[in-house]
């Protein structure tokens, strides 16, 4: 019997007995249906993550700027309960609460980082993104295993913070800050309002408008990969958010310095 008369004979015997015969094609349908929701959940759960991690980016500036101005030992203590529950969440909760959890355990570095320079070494500029990294070692070690996520926050932050430091010393304003800093509040204000307005030349804004480009490229390239890595696209979409939202921020903080310096957190 040749190759066609078995497969016919054996559609014939599928569909006389009853037996559920699907083709190729229809076995694939009903699982293709299916992915649909789980897909549309992981987008769902990327986009909460991503405003979770933007969110703490943006909320420590509110506020830890002048908190380790008054009291930096009780600020770095804070680091212990944002490590705690981030911990918490991480290990003892799944789904979306674990990986919100992880975006915690990332802000602790940077919490800790920014505690310590800004409540006792704020004067010397050169110390900043040494102490921003200190808890780089671990991030690194961490980046391909379950604390991806944390890893990611921390490297993407802290990434922005060296861009910032990179511009702050090839536009001149890292001469002038330990002066700025430990002036008067009445002289610190109007000091870094006049550094600010230094930048406004064509050289500092060429270089500025450079970074933002590099910025971009960068993200841009970040998203990229998280749609080509399903495996790993959590992290770097948060990644690239952070990024440019540390650099966001940070411009921000030129502007305040501009038209109200005591907002800028720097004095």
């Amino acid at each position: 019997m040749s190759g066609g008369s078995i497969r016919t004979a054996v559609l014939a015997w599928d569909i006389s007995s009853g037996s559920d015969f699907k083709s190729h094609e229809q076995l694939h349908e009903p699982l293709a249906i299916s992915d649909k929701p789980i897909i549309q959940d992981s987008i769902d759960q990327r986009k909460i993550l991503i405003r979770c991690a933007i969110g703490m980016i943006i909320v420590p500036v509110a506020f830890q700027a002048s908190w380790v101005h008054i009291h930096p030992i009780s600020a770095c203590f804070f680091t212990c309960l944002i490590l705690t529950i981030g911990l918490h969440l991480a290990i003892n909760k799944t789904g979306l609460t674990s990986e919100i959890g992880c975006l915690l355990v990332g802000l602790s570095g940077s919490w800790l980082a920014g505690s310590v320079y800004w409540g006792w070494m704020r004067e010397m500029p050169i110390w900043h993104l040494p102490i921003e990294a200190m808890a780089m070692p671990i991030a690194l070690f961490n980046l391909k295993n379950r604390w991806q996520i944390a890893s990611s926050f921390y490297l993407a932050s802290l990434a922005g913070t060296a861009l910032t430091d990179c511009m702050i010393v090839l536009t001149g304003v890292m001469n002038r800050w330990p002066d700025i800093v430990k002036a008067e509040l009445e002289e610190a204000g109007p000091m870094l309002h006049q550094t600010a307005l230094d930048l406004i030349h064509p050289l500092p804004l060429i270089s500025l408008c450079i970074a933002a480009i590099l910025v971009a490229i960068i993200a841009r390239k970040m998203n990229s990969i998280s749609l080509s890595q399903p495996q790993s696209s959590h992290s770097w979409a948060i990644a690239s958010a952070v990024l440019k939202t540390t650099v966001l921020v940070d411009g921000l903080f030129l502007i305040c310095s501009l038209f109200q310096p005591g907002l800028s957190g720097l004095v």
